[in-house]
């Protein structure tokens, strides 16, 4: 177990401003100015804050109303360390698109038995194959932005519905898309509010982590997979590409469209 630090960081300065109400996905109402200056605010004081001292505030706070979305990368392996520690019963569900590589589904199985964290595998309403009948064919050919809104963004939508908060493992450093991110803001596409204890860590940081406590990953990053995501649209990167070049490769897009507004 890991000490935290100073335990009055913990403390939530305005407990009825800061809970946020579980709000319907299809048509989210926006919050108050005083809400969101109050997250602004909560963000700001946790920015000297350690991930897990992050992670510990997002259970204070949210929990039972608190769930993560993780694809397996090395910052959720690295949450779901953390969330071992903190509050192991805090729900954490995967996007299971129906085009993840098996080594993520593996990876899935490891962690429920050093951690003792159930990831719950959320699904689109159809199939791939009545998903690929439907358009004709593997739409991530022509149109990935189609593919992801379809069976990610739509599935978050859904599964949005009765809770409060949301947590990703997305780092400033990882794309442009990425790097305005606060530790604590609103998202206005899933109407909940989302908390990013890794943002201003960076891929070194991770990587240290892993390798001091022995933290398992997504054995695919040992061969020259720097981030991973659905089967068809992930590849190695090149030497001197970045760590996103590997998807979506031969298209401009470069976010599958959870983290931009």
């Amino acid at each position: 177990m890991i000490a935290l630090a100073d335990p009055r960081m913990l403390q939530i300065i305005t407990p009825d401003a800061v809970q946020a109400p579980a709000l319907a996905a299809d048509n989210p109402p926006l919050p108050s100015p005083e809400f969101l200056e109050n997250l602004r605010i909560e963000s700001e004081r946790l920015e000297s804050a350690s991930p897990l001292e992050i992670i510990k505030w997002a259970a204070d706070t949210y929990y039972p109303k608190l769930t993560m979305a993780t694809a397996f990368g090395p910052e959720g392996c690295v949450i779901l360390w953390m969330l071992s520690q903190v509050n192991r019963n805090v729900h954490v569900f995967n996007l299971d698109t129906g085009y993840q590589f098996q080594e993520t589904l593996d990876l899935r199985n490891e962690i429920a038995l050093r951690y003792g964290i159930e990831v719950e595998m959320t699904q689109p309403e159809t199939t791939v194959a009545q998903y690929e009948a439907l358009h004709g064919g593997p739409i991530y050919k022509t149109n990935p932005d189609q593919c992801c809104f379809d069976r990610k963004v739509t599935v978050l939508k859904r599964k949005s519905l009765g809770w409060s908060a949301w947590m990703s493992g997305i780092r400033r450093d990882q794309s442009p898309d990425r790097a305005r991110a606060a530790i604590v803001g609103w998202d206005k596409k899933f109407g909940l509010v989302k908390i990013s204890p890794l943002a201003n860590t960076t891929k070194k940081d991770i990587w240290k982590l892993i390798t001091e406590h022995n933290i398992p990953y997504n054995k695919l990053h040992d061969q020259g997979y720097t981030s991973i995501g659905c089967f068809p649209c992930t590849r190695a990167v090149l030497a001197g590409e970045d760590e996103r070049a590997g998807r979506w490769a031969g298209f401009a897009k470069k976010e599958c469209g959870l983290h931009t507004n």
